[in-house]
Formats: C-alpha cells, sequence, structure tokens
C-alpha cells in the first residue's frame, strides 16, 4: 500500500510532468534508479521504470541527451524532434503516480503533467533558440548544465518537501512564460530583420 498522501502524490506528478518538458531520459532515468536502489518506494503505475532493462536504455538515451544538448544547432533539433515526445510521456509518467488506483486522479494528473511538460518544454524550446543566435557557446552549455541541475533538484523536493517544490514550480512556471513571451518577440524582430536584409530578386 502506498504511504504518500495526496499532496505528495500531487507534487511527484507535477514534478514528473514539468521536468519531462526539459529532460525526459533524466527523468525515467534518476526515477527508475531511485526506485531501483531502494531510496523512494515508486507507486505502482511507475514501478516498470526500475527494471533493469528499461534503466539502461534511459540510461544511454540520457547520455546522448547530455551532450546533444550542449551543441548550438544540435539542442535546437534534439528539441524539435522531442516535441512529440516530452509531452504525451509527461502525461504519461504523471498519469503513472496514481496508476490504477484512482481514475479520476489519474486523468487530472495527466492533463497536468502534459500541460506542465508543454510549458517547460516550449519555454526552454524557445530560450535555446534565442541563446543560439549568439556566437559564443558557453551561454549555451550554462543553460543546459542548468537545465541538468533543475531535474533532479525538482524531483528531489517533489519526495521530500513538497511545498517547497510547488513554490519552486510556480516560480518556474512563472520565468518560462516571461521568458517565452520576451524571446519569442526577440526572435520574431530577428527573424523581420535578416529577411529585410535579403536581397531584392534581379
Amino acid at each position: 500500500m502506498n504511504t504518500l498522501d495526496t499532496t505528495q502524490l500531487v507534487a511527484i506528478a507535477a514534478a514528473l510532468g514539468w521536468a519531462s518538458g526539459l529532460r525526459l531520459y533524466a527523468v525515467v532515468f534518476l526515477t527508475g534508479m531511485a526506485g531501483f536502489l531502494g531510496w523512494v518506494a515508486l507507486p505502482t503505475g511507475l514501478q516498470v521504470l526500475q527494471h533493469p532493462l528499461l534503466l539502461v536504455a534511459s540510461g544511454l538515451m540520457l547520455a546522448v541527451e547530455f551532450f546533444a544538448d550542449k551543441l548550438p544547432g544540435v539542442d535546437t533539433l534534439w528539441d524539435t524532434v522531442h516535441t512529440v515526445l516530452r509531452i504525451p510521456a509527461g502525461a504519461a509518467l504523471a498519469a503513472g503516480v496514481f496508476g490504477g488506483d484512482s481514475a479520476t486522479w489519474a486523468t487530472l494528473a495527466a492533463l497536468m503533467g502534459g500541460t506542465l511538460a508543454a510549458g517547460a518544454h516550449a519555454a526552454k524550446a524557445t530560450t535555446r533558440a534565442a541563446v543560439n543566435t549568439s556566437p559564443e557557446p558557453f551561454s549555451n552549455i550554462g543553460l543546459s548544465l542548468a537545465g541538468d541541475a533543475a531535474v533532479p533538484a525538482m524531483l528531489w523536493l517533489s519526495w521530500t518537501h513538497p511545498t517547497v517544490f510547488f513554490v519552486a514550480l510556480a516560480l518556474a512556471v512563472l520565468l518560462g512564460l516571461v521568458l517565452m513571451v520576451v524571446l519569442w518577440r526577440f526572435l520574431r524582430a530577428l527573424v523581420r530583420r535578416l529577411a529585410g536584409r535579403q536581397p531584392e530578386p534581379a
């Protein structure tokens, strides 16, 4: 029987959804490994993540994503490809927190997880696309490392300090919205400026 209360379960579901929008394979690997090592007791719907074969597969993909996310241009391509994976995966992982215990809670968790994954993914993709307009690679690497750190930190908070996690999540969502608005305007202005410099056809 799961000893986690509803607040903790909602926090974990939200963390899995949000973090999937940034680092899907890190979420799958870290959550599965925590369960495999006995650090946490995974809900029934997530116990498949601690299967050795899935740990190996997610670990390999985590390694690929870690390096792909550090390369300007490659990171944007990676984000584009994973648009169709991160959002439904975030929804599925969030729903898995409640498993078959409650169809209502699982459905609500899926909606929340998918929405948070979509928001985090959009903020990440927009930010990285804007940063890639800079010729130096350091800001790109710095942002990527920040994402690498944010995922395990948020997952840990959701298990150990759910109230603190909800505050951090609210700040992260707000920051993501601000970045999307500001940087989308920047990218749109940049495209217009570049289009205006194109020579007219003879």
